[in-house]
């Protein structure tokens, strides 16, 4: 015979966890539209002051799904991702060790908006083995608080997870710094000895775009900044 205390863990445990969870993906669906909708009036923004001085820079904005969303600014593209699950941060994290989660542990589940930088041309011409960065990564919890995790600005910035709430002015500091690193990350090119070779079947498929793989280069181990949280 089951223990009826089973059933009523199990209550609880939808009750409490199970709901908040709910909450977070709401907070972060919110979130996500709320960087659309700052990506469209960029978009719009800096097409106009482009226009205005004659420079011929494309700069697009497209949603590619429900949860991914692109915006092209002249070779770079930035795709925007939101996961639909809800995740807790390790037990070892930085942020773990913070008043804010210690007075209420539920804090430290978040739903995750990701942010890639790729070349445009790899989509353009369907090129399968180019490769792509993650430059940023927004948290979002229960609080529509959030912290990012990222490169340069983006992983300094907006680190204080207490303090910290989803509001237009932040997301279009993420957005911009985004781009701008996007757009200072520049392309490189491979030393010789890695490229030195090549095989027929790469060759024939050359033309395809498919088999010789691009990415921008860093000049060392893509490994994310130093990250610490209040």
């Amino acid at each position: 015979m089951e223990n009826p205390n089973t059933s009523e863990a199990i209550i609880n445990l939808l009750a409490s966890k199970s709901t908040t969870k709910y909450q977070i993906y709401d907070n972060t669906l919110a979130c996500f539209n709320q960087i659309k909708e700052i990506l469209i009036s960029s978009v719009e923004e800096i097409s106009s002051s482009l226009n205005a001085q004659n420079i011929n820079v494309p700069i697009e904005y497209r949603e590619r799904g429900a949860n991914e969303v692109e915006i092209k600014a002249a070779a770079d593209l930035l795709i925007f991702v939101m996961h639909t699950n809800v995740f807790e941060f390790p037990k070892a994290h930085a942020v773990m060790q913070t008043g804010y989660i210690k007075q209420d542990p539920m804090r430290s589940y978040s739903g995750t908006i990701s942010i890639y930088n790729f070349l445009a041309d790899s989509f353009k011409y369907n090129r399968l083995n180019d490769i792509g960065y993650l430059i940023g990564r927004i948290f979002v919890n229960k609080d529509s608080h959030f912290i990012v995790e990222g490169k340069r600005q983006l992983g300094f910035l907006f680190n204080d997870f207490a303090l910290q709430q989803v509001d237009e002015n932040s997301l279009k500091k993420i957005i911009h710094s985004a781009l701008q690193y996007a757009i200072e990350f520049d392309l490189l090119i491979p030393p010789f000895e890695e490229v030195k070779t090549v095989s027929v079947h790469e060759m024939n498929q050359f033309n395809s775009s498919v088999s010789l793989k691009t990415g921008k280069r860093l000049g060392f181990n893509y490994l994310a900044d130093s990250f610490s949280v209040k």
